[in-house]
């Protein structure tokens, strides 16, 4: 499967990226759960834009990485009831958790490669 994560740079927006801690033997029951709470809750939130979850390969931390429109848009979705339920399930989860809000500040990819043409 090839997953591309998309990294809004054109407007400033609330990037959260979210380090959970977790039992390696948990690890795909919190990203399902995360996976999960994103298609029932939290895409349908006002200025919800994207999230994405990357899986530590020896299984002790899952990142979510989401961008919302503005950071008001996300305390938002933190104050909805509905979301809490998912968030304090990924609590019980993970052993730790550590969210905070980033700016985007600089982006880079590889240069393009020009075919010879001689």
């Amino acid at each position: 499967m090839t997953t591309t994560v998309q990294v809004e740079t054109t407007r400033p927006l609330a990037t959260l990226i979210n380090v959970f801690t977790v039992s390696p033997n948990r690890q795909d029951e919190l990203i399902e759960l995360l996976v999960r709470a994103t298609e029932e809750i939290m895409k349908h939130q006002p200025g919800f834009l994207r999230a994405n979850f990357h899986a530590s390969l020896d299984g002790e931390r899952v990142i979510n990485y989401a961008q919302w429109e503005t950071e008001e848009h996300y305390r938002a979705m933190l104050a909805n009831p509905k979301a809490r339920v998912h968030m304090d399930q990924a609590e019980e989860i993970a052993t730790n958790v550590q969210p905070r809000l980033f700016q985007v500040r600089s982006t880079h990819s590889p240069a393009t490669s020009h075919a010879n043409t001689a």
